[in-house]
Parts: structure tokens; C-alpha cells; sequence
């Protein structure tokens, strides 16, 4: 269902605290987190992958956020301290920060999602909530959550689960979910290795996408219950879930067709890009002429923080040294001098200098590209200097000995993998 309005923003949305599971590394992006968070890590030319579910939290009208972190958040710390703190405290506003303190034992970091919030119930209290809205730090999408409480009222649920239709063969990355006729779980199980198709979707299955709703109340008491289970891995998909459903409990699943906000003729966008060759893919589908993510909505912005940077510049316009870029998305910051720039993101501060050629590469921030580099099918992380000269992309073999090169031929590059060191809290 595609909405007529931009947003259901109403006492439902206002009555709820948001909770972003921020906390986890992203291992499959390999050493694009050695030094960062996944939910830190830089996406589409400006933002970094939690915008993405700030963003919608704030054209949801939800303004009491908690971000909760953990694995090398310096980073993410220092960009949400910047760019998302607009709020007024004043007006019970807020994006606050909730780093894994031992707030319940000396020696217990976070130990699974459902511990992350359990530890931080006393300041979920204090906040005296009447919904709250479980969120994942680390994937692209667009979705009014508005819609998605209002569900769970409608239904008078005790928690509501998100849900997206994935093919089969891609499902045992997820928890899958069976539901009934009213839409009420019935069973969840979290990632199987033979993933059911949904009953009249053969090849289809039904996942959850690690978006909750839950009565506050609700909450705190079963998190209470699992702290104390000795047996627990103190996680929602493999302990609570499955907990409740068995229990009895009103679980009912919510389809993100319903509230996924997208143009009338767009397929539901939604991007697990935990792979480096997913991550790869989402950049550069970005640049193509109508990417399957519209960052150009004026109803509902994606926010971040940003520098104040010249704009981008294009320099020398003579025959084998033209400065140019086509089909590229380029930020501010950037100076392409006499170089051509082909189906290619370059993220802030990137220069690329005379005779380099780029095609199908990501660039993050504050890249310098030598004279005559050659680049395709590459990311070149943040800081990376690339020698003149340097060919990546071309020749697997060699590159192999050096970078990290995916199954599709995605090559990595790192500061460290060209002996170069970079400020590591990126």
C-alpha cells in the first residue's frame, strides 16, 4: 500500500521511546570494521548507515531516542554527538547515548539484544514510555513507524514484529516467521538452516527484520523474567520470541508493505548491507539514473552530519585531460583534476588527480587517488593515499596478494593494506 500522506505522526508516536541496537561489529564487511561499528560505517556519499533509522524515527515523530552501543563506537558516538544533537531536552527531546557501562555486574558488557535494553531498564523507566520501538542500527530503508504502532494498537498486541518477504534461499540468514489468518505469529525460529516457504507463496519466506513494538509495561516484565533465566542467551529472536509465542502471548506480525514509505511505482526498499559486495551494490545502485532508494524525497529527508565543504569541482577541459564524471554521485569536498569518474560514488574530500580513471568504485571520505591510478570494481576506505599510478581492479592474482577481493570481485582497500596509517576512530 502506497500512502497519499507523508506521515502518521500522532499521541501514538509521541508516546514512544526508541531503542537502536547500535552495538554489533557487521563482520561480513570484513575490514571496513576493524576500526568501526557497522552502524558507523559510511553509505550513499554523505550519511552513515544509522541515519537511515534516526531519519525515520524523526519524520515518524519520534523524538525520544536511545542509541545503544558497544564494538568501537568512537566513531558513531562522535557523528551522532554532531549531527543529532538538534534536540531540545526541553521539550522531552532527545537522541541519548547508551554505551555498554556494567550497569548490572562488573564484568557483563552487553551479552544479546535483549540484555542491551534489560541493562538500561532503569533509564527506559525514567522515560515512563507507553510503547517502545526496538530498532536494528544497520540497515537502509525507509519506514513510517507510525504505521507500524498503529498496527499494534489496532490489533491490541502485546508486541508487534516487522516482517519483509525474502526469497527462500536467502532466509536462513533471518528469524522466520509463520503467522496465522488474523496476521498473529505462531511460530518463530531463528535462522534454520531449511528455511518453510510461506503456504501460498511457494519460494517465499516470511522474516522478521528485528523491528519490535512493544506496551512498555509488557516489556520491562518479560526482560525482567529472561535476566533471570539462567538458560537464556538473553536474546530476542532465539530466547524471547519464541518465549512468548509459546507462552500465548498476543504476537502479531506487520507487513512492511504497509508502512514502507517509497514513490507509487517503487518496490518496498529494504538493504541488509552486511556483505562488502552488498555494500558495494547499494552505493552504486545510488548512482544509476533511478536508484531503487530515493534520497531526493522532500517528505521524508534523510538526515546527517555534514561539514560545511566547498562543492564539488571539476577542473581542466582539454582533450586527454578533461576532469569529469558520468553517472557518478559526487560529494562535497571533492576535486577531480583532469581524471574521468565512471558509475561511481565518491564520498567527501576525495581528489583524484590527472590521468586516474575510476569506474564502479566507492571512494569514503578523505581519499587522495594518484596520477594515472586505474580503479574498478573497488571500495577504498577512508584516508586510503593511492599511489600514482596504481592499478586495482584489473588483475585478480595480484590484487589478491594484497587486498581483500570478494567471490564477485569486489576489491577492498584499506589504509593498513597499502602500509599507511590513518586516524583509526573514523
Amino acid at each position: 500500500m502506497v500512502k497519499e500522506y507523508p506521515r502518521f505522526v500522532s499521541l501514538l508516536t509521541k508516546n514512544t521511546v526508541a531503542l537502536i541496537l547500535a552495538g554489533g561489529r557487521g563482520s561480513r564487511l570484513k575490514q571496513l570494521t576493524d576500526w568501526r561499528a557497522k552502524p558507523g560505517v559510511p553509505f550513499g556519499g554523505k550519511f552513515r548507515i544509522i541515519d537511515f533509522p534516526l531519519s525515520n524515527c524523526m519524520n515518524s515523530g519520534i523524538r525520544r531516542i536511545g542509541v545503544i552501543t558497544q564494538y568501537k563506537s568512537h566513531s558513531l558516538i562522535k557523528h551522532i554527538q554532531r549531527g543529532w544533537g538538534f534536540l531540545r531536552g526541553e521539550f522531552n527531546e532527545f537522541v541519548e547515548l547508551l554505551p555498554a557501562q556494567q550497569r548490572v555486574a562488573e564484568d557483563s558488557w552487553y551479552k544479546g539484544t535483549a540484555d542491551a535494553v534489560y541493562q538500561n531498564l532503569d533509564i527506559l523507566r525514567v522515560y515512563k514510555p507507553e510503547y517502545v520501538l526496538i530498532l536494528a542500527g544497520d540497515h537502509i530503508y525507509k519506514q513510517d513507524y507510525g504505521e507500524m504502532i498503529a498496527h499494534h494498537v489496532r490489533n491490541e498486541a502485546d508486541m508487534t514484529v516487522a516482517c519483509i518477504e525474502v526469497p527462500t534461499e536467502e532466509a536462513s540468514a533471518f528469524g522466520v516467521i509463520a503467522v496465522d489468518e488474523e496476521g498473529r505469529v505462531v511460530e518463530f525460529i531463528e535462522k534454520p538452516k531449511n528455511p518453510p516457504c510461506m503456504p501460498d507463496k511457494p519460494g517465499t519466506t516470511l522474516c522478521s527484520m528485528g523491528i519490535y513494538v512493544f506496551n512498555a509495561a509488557f516489556l520491562f516484565e518479560q526482560l525482567v523474567r529472561d535476566a533471570d533465566d539462567r538458560q537464556s542467551g538473553h536474546d530476542f529472536g532465539t530466547n524471547i520470541i519464541p518465549h512468548l509465542i509459546k507462552a500465548g502471548y498476543r504476537i502479531y506480525a506487520h507487513s512492511f508493505n504497509e508502512s514502507c514509505v517509497r514513490r507509487e511505482d517503487e518496490e518496498p526498499y529494504w538493504r541488509d548491507v552486511g556483505t562488502v559486495d552488498a555494500y558495494w551494490e547499494a552505493n552504486l545502485d545510488l548512482a544509476r539514473v533511478t536508484p531503487e532508494l530515493n534520497l531526493y524525497d522532500k517528505d521524508w529527508p534523510i538526515w546527517t552530519y555534514q561539514e560545511q565543504l566547498p562543492p564539488a569541482k571539476f577542473v581542466f577541459d582539454q582533450e586527454n585531460r578533461r576532469g569529469m564524471a558520468v553517472d557518478s554521485m559526487v560529494s562535497g569536498g571533492c576535486i577531480i583534476s583532469g581524471a574521468i569518474v565512471r558509475g561511481s560514488v565518491l564520498f567527501s574530500n576525495v581528489r583524484v588527480k590527472e590521468g586516474a580513471y575510476l569506474e564502479e568504485a566507492v571512494v569514503l571520505p578523505d581519499v587522495e587517488i594518484g596520477e594515472g591510478a586505474i580503479l574498478k570494481k573497488v571500495i577504498i576506505d577512508r584516508g586510503c593515499i593511492i599511489p600514482p599510478g596504481t592499478t586495482i581492479g584489473v588483475n585478480r592474482a595480484e590484487d589478491e596478494k594484497r587486498f581483500h577481493v570478494t567471490g564477485k570481485g569486489v576489491t577492498l582497500v584499506t589504509p593498513e593494506m597499502l602500509g599507511q596509517s590513518y586516524h583509526h576512530f573514523r
